[in-house]
């Protein structure tokens, strides 16, 4: 026969299993009892629920012989003095929790964590929730930021579980980025100065002067929330987290395109599409236009460019430079 002592934990078999109790056999005198109350850090439970019979589990002796002359134990406590270890280690090792929420409280949640772990509200997230009751049924993950045993106090946050896990995905991510390669994304916000694309785990900028090799506006015109567009990526920023991108650099390029089909000396028909002291601006292509210099308008002298054509009007025109570095087109 063993001997107890009071705050003893013990080992034994569950050999019965009522609607308010549980007994089990630990090889002492007499079979020691478990009040359903002390079965679980859950409040209102079924023991059938807990236990079953032949398991064999640990429990806390809370005392020797009660005024019926019993041996009565509690599960819970003895899960409890287990546990305290464990979160007292992972505590110190920067670890993280485990369990599924059992309740929702004042303020937040409870979280079984082999006892009681509270998870405040504003922690549960990384931004606030008000509605916790999804939660309950649910494991989740946190880490411990207060840890009072004398208290019997245990603060949880996902929160920062969270921050912690998705910035090393976030450089993870970062790190498998390279410039000059081409990303599939959803345009995920159109502002100003460009559009954000969700690259399937960060968002990227196209500046408005990398949308198209036309001029753009703004952005509006070019792309809109919801699109699945293909960008190159141009730079990495690893110290502050930024992606710069290109939708342009996905497309041909229509210098290159108009270099490779046209050739000086070439006649090609185009829209006059502004004047300005020095000469006229010519479309000779989609996004292209050329500059015929007042010298050129005329075989004659030309005092203002309006002398000679107007805003508007369609005339054929002579390449004779092409300088496709500097993207300009000089016409006569």
């Amino acid at each position: 026969m063993v001997s107890v002592e009071d705050g003893q934990i013990v080992q034994g078999r569950v050999v019965k299993v009522d609607k308010d109790e549980v007994l089990l056999d630990i090889g002492y005198k007499s079979e020691g009892v478990i009040p359903a109350r002390e079965l679980s850090i859950r409040n209102d439970v079924d023991p059938s629920e807990i236990v079953d019979m032949g398991e064999e589990l640990e429990a806390l002796v809370l005392t020797k012989e009660d005024k019926d002359g019993r041996l009565v134990l509690s599960k819970k406590r003895a899960q409890y003095e287990r546990a305290w270890g464990d979160i007292e280690r992972t505590k110190e090792s920067d670890g993280v929790v485990t369990g599924p929420v059992i309740e929702v409280v004042k303020g937040g949640l409870i979280v079984d964590i082999g006892l009681r772990g509270f998870l405040p509200a504003s922690l549960v997230e990384l931004r606030r929730v008000r509605d916790l009751a999804p939660y309950v049924g649910k494991e989740l993950t946190a880490k411990i930021i207060e840890l009072d045993k004398n208290r019997n106090n245990v603060v949880l946050s996902r929160r920062s579980w969270l921050e912690e896990t998705q910035k090393e995905q976030r450089e993870e991510f970062l790190d498998n980025l390279k410039p000059g390669e081409s990303r599939k994304g959803v345009v995920s916000s159109v502002v100003n100065f460009g559009a954000f694309v969700d690259l399937g785990g960060m968002d990227g900028l196209v500046h408005v002067s990398e949308l198209s090799w036309k001029h753009v506006d703004h952005p509006g015109s070019v792309v809109a929330v919801g699109d699945e567009i293909t960008v190159q990526v141009l730079e990495v920023d690893l110290s502050r987290e930024r992606i710069s991108l290109s939708l342009k650099a996905t497309q041909q390029d229509p210098w290159q395109e108009f270099a490779s089909a046209h050739k000086v000396g070439e006649l090609v028909y185009g829209r006059v599409t502004k004047l300005v002291p020095f000469g006229g601006f010519v479309q000779v292509g989609e996004g292209i236009e050329g500059l015929v210099h007042i010298s050129e308008m005329a075989a004659h002298h030309v005092d203002l460019p309006d002398q000679v054509v107007v805003s508007g009007e369609e005339l054929w025109v002579k390449i004779i430079d092409i300088a496709l570095q500097r993207r300009r087109i000089s016409l006569s």
